[in-house]
Formats: C-alpha cells, sequence, structure tokens
C-alpha cells in the first residue's frame, strides 16, 4: 500500500488542484477575487476596490447538465419486469445523481460511481472525484484494476484527523489510515468492517462482484473538464469589468483645481463653496482661479471587448448566450441550431456516460440474477421549443404514421405507454356510453310502437 501511494498520490495531487479550481469557478469564486490589489500609493484617482465575478462556467455546466439529464436516460434490457426492477434498485435519486455526476465530470474531468451491497439490497452514489485515485492496466483497453479511495476523517475520541485508504479490487478492499501530521511511513491498518459472525471490527472487505465496484464517467473523449477553454476568457471579462467599475466609483465626482487658493485647508473650501457659493483666492498668487477636471471614460471600447468576450466565452465554452434578442418567435429549426454547440458538448459526453451507465445497469442485473444482454439506453434533450409547430405536425402526421409515434413528438406527453393506456380507456368509456343510448333509443322505440318493432329496427 505504501509503494501504490508513493507512486500515484503525487500525480493525484495536481489532479486535486485543477477540480477544486474548476469548482471555484463553478460556485462564481473566479481569481478576481484572490488577486493582490495593486499598490497606487499616492495616486489619488484610484482608490475604489471592485471585484465582481460573473459565473460564466457555472452558467455552461449547469445548462450542459440540464439539458442531458432533466430527463435521466431510460433503459432496456428486452423484458419489462426486468425494466421494472432496474428501475425500483435506480431508486428516487437517479435523477439526482444523474446531475451530481455531469457536474463532477464537467469539472474534474471524470465523475466516479460506487455500488455496494447490503442486507437492504443494492446500493450506489456518486463519489467526490477528487477522493478517487484509479489504478488502470498497461493493455489498449485501460481496464480499472483497482482504486484507492482517500478521504479526512476525524478521531471522535482524540480529535486527530486521519487520511483514510481504502484500496478497492475485483476481490476485496483493504483498508488504512494515515495521522495527517504524519509521513506516509505511519500508515497503519484501519478496522473499520465489521464481521457479522465474530462481531469484530477487522481492516478487509471481501466481495463478489467480480469486478472493481468503481465506474468512471468521462467528460468527453479527450478526458478535459469544461474550464479549460474559457478560463482566460472568464479572466478578461472579470478584470475589464471590475475595473470599469471602479473607474465610475473613483471619478464619479468633479475634481477641483485650485491655483493661489488663499485658504489652509480643504475643508474650509469645501465648506465656503456649499455655504457661501464663492471662495477666498490670494490676489498676490499668480494666475488665481479654480477649475475642475473631468476624466473621460472610455465606454464604447469597454462595451466592445465586453461584447466579444462574452461572445467568445460561449463559443469556446459550447454553450448558448441566454440573450433577450436571440429569442422571439423563431421556428424550431432556428431554436435547435442554437443548441448546435451544446448539442455537440453533450454528444461526446453521452458516448463516455453510456459505457458507464451500462456498467451500472449490468451490476444491478448481477444482482437480482436478471439476464443481461444488449442493454438499450434512450437519452431525452430538454430544450425550448416551438411547442405550436410540433402539434401542426402530429396533427397531420394522423394516419401516416403510427399513434404511439405521433403521442411520443407530442409536448403535451410525457409517459407514451401511460397515454394509450389512457386513450383505450376513454376510447371504451365512450363504447360503452354509445351502446347505453342505443339500447335506450330501442327501448324508447318500442314503447312508442306497442312493444314491436319493424323490420328496419
Amino acid at each position: 500500500m505504501k509503494v501504490l501511494i508513493k507512486k500515484y498520490e503525487p500525480g493525484h495531487v495536481g489532479f486535486m488542484l485543477k477540480a477544486e479550481k474548476a469548482e471555484r469557478y463553478y460556485r462564481n469564486e473566479t481569481d478576481v477575487l484572490f488577486q493582490k490589489k495593486e499598490d497606487e500609493e499616492g495616486n489619488v484617482l484610484r482608490n475604489a476596490d471592485n471585484r465582481i465575478p460573473r459565473n460564466f462556467h457555472g452558467l455552461i455546466v449547469n445548462q450542459k447538465a440540464s439539458y442531458a439529464f432533466t430527463v435521466p436516460p431510460l433503459f432496456d434490457v428486452g423484458n419489462n419486469a426486468a425494466n421494472k426492477q432496474i428501475a425500483e434498485v435506480l431508486g428516487d435519486e437517479y435523477a439526482k445523481n444523474c446531475m451530481e455526476l455531469c457536474v463532477n465530470a464537467a469539472n474534474a474531468t471524470v465523475g466516479w460511481v460506487h455500488y455496494w451491497e447490503t442486507d437492504e439490497g443494492f446500493e450506489w452514489a456518486v463519489v467526490d472525484s477528487k477522493q478517487i485515485i484509479p489504478i488502470w492496466d498497461k493493455s489498449l483497453k485501460k481496464r480499472l484494476i483497482g482504486v484507492v479511495r482517500v478521504y479526512p476523517e476525524i478521531d471522535e475520541q482524540t480529535g486527530d484527523i486521519y487520511a483514510i485508504y481504502e484500496y478497492w479490487n475485483e476481490k476485496e478492499c483493504q483498508a488504512f489510515r494515515r495521522n495527517t501530521e504524519q509521513t506516509i511511513d505511519g500508515l497503519e491498518l484501519y478496522y473499520m468492517f465489521y464481521e457479522p459472525s465474530s462481531g469484530e471490527m477487522i481492516a478487509q472487505y471481501s466481495h463478489n462482484y467480480g469486478k472493481v465496484p468503481f465506474i468512471p464517467f468521462f467528460n468527453n473523449n479527450i478526458r478535459t473538464d469544461d474550464l479549460k477553454n474559457i478560463k482566460p476568457l472568464i479572466d478578461v471579462y472579470d478584470k475589464v469589468y471590475s475595473g470599469f467599475i471602479n473607474d465610475l466609483d473613483d471619478i464619479q465626482e468633479l475634481i477641483f483645481v485650485l491655483s493661489g487658493y488663499g485658504g489652509t485647508e480643504l475643508n474650509g473650501f469645501l465648506q465656503d463653496l456649499k455655504k457661501y457659493k464663492t471662495i477666498k483666492l490670494d490676489e498676490d498668487a499668480e494666475h488665481p482661479g479654480v477649475s475642475t477636471l473631468n476624466i473621460e471614460i472610455p465606454i464604447e471600447a469597454r462595451n466592445s471587448v465586453l461584447e466579444a468576450t462574452r461572445k467568445a466565452i460561449f463559443e469556446q465554452g459550447q454553450g448558448y448566450d441566454p440573450q433577450p434578442e436571440s429569442f422571439g418567435n423563431q421556428s424550431g429549426e432556428a431554436l435547435k441550431f442554437m443548441y448546435s454547440l451544446l448539442e455537440m458538448k453533450v454528444g461526446l459526453m453521452e458516448t463516455e456516460f453510456r459505457l458507464g451507465f451500462a456498467k451500472l445497469v449490468r451490476a444491478v442485473c448481477r444482482h437480482k440474477g436478471i439476464e443481461c444482454g444488449t442493454i438499450r439506453q434512450t437519452w431525452t434533450r430538454t430544450r425550448i421549443k416551438n411547442e405550436t409547430e410540433l402539434v401542426n405536425m402530429c396533427k397531420n402526421s394522423v394516419g401516416i404514421v403510427s399513434k404511439k409515434t405521433i403521442l411520443a413528438n407530442h409536448p403535451l406527453v410525457e409517459n407514451v405507454e401511460e397515454e394509450l393506456k389512457q386513450i383505450a380507456k376513454e376510447e371504451q368509456e365512450e363504447q360503452e356510453k354509445s351502446q347505453v343510448y342505443a339500447e335506450a333509443f330501442k327501448a324508447d322505440n318500442k314503447e312508442q310502437d306497442g312493444g314491436e318493432t319493424n323490420a328496419e329496427d
């Protein structure tokens, strides 16, 4: 274990620093908040120190997560009963975990899922990516052969802070811990697992999963985060915008230039000017007088820089700029074009996430004893649509395509199968009402004809 930690932990530190920086930008804590103020002592025009961050990274990441996972993927293993069991095992937190995986992958290049079995059944959860040190084999497939999970823990008895190391492979988990004030040589076994048969705590846990119970969900094909391309642009925007506000604060008032002022204190000058609307000048001074200094701010130039930088942020970040002028009564195709960059980015993520979700579903199937061959995944995008066009398209497609296809594309229908059942139920009710009406009509005719029915009846 000491050999593994010495080999992999130094490289993991760099990974953690990058992930922490991306998470900081996601929380709108950009570098502009932590930069050292420039020392301009003696410059009376430079006193303001506004630091105003703009959360572009958080906006673009949230766009990606909501676009891909507001409606989480559906899985089909070819058996409706099995599909229902899989959905039950994934649980109510499935949609939330999908969102968290997407955000983790966008900030840390990869999201991680850990699954395990308990007496209550199959459990799974999203793990903080900064806690995971993966160990891959040397083959072209780069299979996961081990995971070191590292996280801090406080000893309740002594109050010391320990770094906990869990080493997982395809057969077992071994636990170790190290006091954070000690070096790696202070590593010791950590008895954190309960053994039911003996009632003792042990440091090794055996499992029969047959695989390392951790699943990676990579952000894209080149395994980069979503901050890398836009961080320099965000920093430029924050610097220019904050500087603009500083200029407004520093020179929003007139600056008086005094020549031959007869007083001794500036406060007296301001009081005389306010009270008497006059000031005293020294007659012996050369060219006595009072003037004002007004500094022009290059607003147009700054606006051009901010506009160009904002546009570049959304282009490089592959998001869509939610400017009001970008919307309106646009057609469905025009709205799709607005999401084109976001669609490309989500498509790369989907390719990687499909592999992760397939592994998770197969783990659930192994636990439930379900035969699992090909897994069909259905992904749904959430975006602004021209619903009038969609409704008209569905209306005009009646008799050309199946009712199920029309319902699947109708904006008011969320569950096609439930909608088909409801339609069948309403049709049955209408048919029953028609039969009751027809029988009542026949009975009325019989009473009018004296109980006899003609041949046409």
